[in-house]
């Protein structure tokens, strides 16, 4: 399997502007710049697409653990921060909150750090990954 996005950009890196459509369609000519990348500027951003692929991926990888366990999630909550410092992402946390019966908090532990360590997209990026993880009862 392969997916594939395009991204376009014109001009400066600064006053320049972009936009990027993705293989589905869910990004259509979805813009970027420098604004919404630096700044708090209107469209979307490398951080941002990332903290997402990274969110769902993790997401996904863990209701796989969870179901080869015998358990069924009723909720997988995660959010996903990525820093970018000095030109580099140097970190990626994930904030995982869930809602899974007849769990016990160590096997819903050993569950999240399976998924964080083996998801494709944490496999792909080189940087620290983080978890903090709740399991609602």
């Amino acid at each position: 399997m392969k997916r594939n996005a395009t991204a376009n950009w014109s001009g400066p890196g600064k006053t320049g502007k972009g936009n990027l459509t993705t293989q589905s369609g869910v990004l259509n000519s979805s813009q970027y710049s420098f604004g919404s990348r630096f700044e708090e500027g209107i469209g979307t951003n490398p951080e941002e697409l990332i903290a997402a692929a990274h969110a769902e991926c993790f997401s996904m990888k863990l209701s796989f653990i969870l179901g080869a366990a015998g358990f069924e999630p009723s909720k997988i909550e995660t959010t996903c921060t990525i820093d970018l410092v000095d030109g580099s992402i140097i970190h990626s946390h994930l904030n995982l909150k869930a809602t899974i019966d007849k769990i016990t908090p160590e096997e819903f532990a050993k569950c999240a750090e399976d998924a964080k360590l083996n998801c494709p997209v944490s496999k792909l990026l080189n940087t620290k990954i983080t978890l903090e993880s709740s399991l609602n009862a």
